[in-house]
């Protein structure tokens, strides 16, 4: 098991200035690098103050520059929102640029919203994912290659700008099956969302995810799966309350644009309740919101009954400021880690699932 560090990088206050968040994110990343985190995670999300980040892979190229040793991944790629050709070409030359660090991290898509304005048919999002990904491991297996899909076409080509060592590490997200057996057929890991925010509901999704193993032929033990956390780690009982307000706001944003749900107020997500949302009281009963103790207290339950294989942990949501996500990444490696390498012994030798980590 290990920890990533994750960028949303999103914004509640109107006017916010784009290049604000992106060097929020940049020192995020290097507090994750210098405090040992193994990824660093940035999202894609087009047209809302819920995410100003359009390319994870151009976030990973700019951060690359700036660390040495963490690894950069995409979280996610939404991959119908690409013309083909240039995101095989992309992903390789990212590749390259960071010598062999980018985690691939891919995903369909949810939010109608982007898809609309993309010019894009949701409906079509895991069909032409599924293919994509066959012409991505004939573009960095063979010399030249073609492909002829249902949506996808691709006559004889040769990517040249190519990855360091063949195909990257592939991570998927999303609650979809056809991405499970994908993932399940070719070792990929999976990642679920925040909305898995209890003990129960992370084991609930492993057991799923095992299901998925064994319908596709496959051996649930060599399962890897991630779980993306929200975290702040305070001893002050405001700055946990107004984290978790953040977070709701965060959550309300997704899924208003997941459910075709959204209103604009000119250029802001006009936030909103949704049915059967959970209370700041019940959040704070479950999220990794507050003391050292009671955050590894939280993460060893979540380990022993759905054993993880890494955290993808966001520790700036909303508006919730730099400083407290700062000295959360330091608070999680200084305080958190030895509590929980106390309570489940070594995390090398946890969520492993008979293959290497990446």
């Amino acid at each position: 098991m290990h920890f990533g560090q994750f960028n949303l990088m999103g914004y509640r206050r109107p006017g916010t200035p784009p290049h604000e968040i992106y060097d929020a994110a940049v020192a995020q990343v290097k507090a994750a690098e210098q405090a040992d985190f193994a990824i660093s995670w940035f999202a894609e999300h087009h047209f809302s103050n819920y995410s100003v980040c359009p390319s994870p892979l151009m976030m990973v190229a700019r951060c690359a520059g700036e660390t040495s040793r963490i690894r950069l991944g995409s979280g996610v790629v939404i991959v119908p929102l690409y013309q083909p050709a240039r995101l095989l070409s992309e992903i390789g030359m990212v590749d390259s640029l960071t010598h062999g660090r980018l985690v691939l991290g891919i995903g369909s898509g949810y939010q109608p919203y982007e898809f609309e304005r993309f010019g894009e048919d949701l409906s079509h999002s895991t069909e032409k994912l599924l293919e994509f990904m066959e012409m991505l491991e004939l573009a960095v297996g063979q010399e030249t290659f073609s492909y002829a899909g249902r949506h996808l076409r691709m006559p004889e080509t040769h990517v040249a700008s190519r990855p360091m060592a063949g195909l990257p590490d592939v991570w998927v997200a999303g609650d979809n099956p056809a991405l499970h057996r994908l993932a399940a057929r070719r070792g990929y890991v999976v990642m679920v969302t925040p909305r898995h925010f209890t003990a129960e509901m992370l084991a609930a999704a492993r057991q799923r995810f095992e299901a998925t193993y064994r319908e596709a032929g496959q051996d649930p033990r060599r399962m890897r799966f991630a779980a993306l956390r929200h975290i702040c780690v305070t001893d002050s009982r405001a700055e946990a309350a107004g984290f978790l307000d953040e977070v709701r706001h965060q959550i309300r944003l997704s899924q208003s644009l997941r459910h075709r749900e959204q209103a604009m107020a000119g250029s802001m997500l006009v936030e909103k309740p949704w049915p059967g949302e959970a209370s700041l009281e019940e959040m704070a009963g479950h999220m990794l919101v507050g003391s050292p103790e009671m955050i590894a207290e939280r993460m060893a339950e979540e380990i022993r009954r759905a054993e993880p294989c890494h955290y993808l942990l966001q520790s700036q949501a909303g508006g919730s400021s730099l400083p407290l996500a700062l000295r959360s990444i330091e608070r999680f490696a200084r305080d958190v880690r030895p509590l929980l390498e106390r309570a489940v012994g070594p995390l090398e030798r946890i969520g492993a699932g008979g293959a290497a980590m990446g």
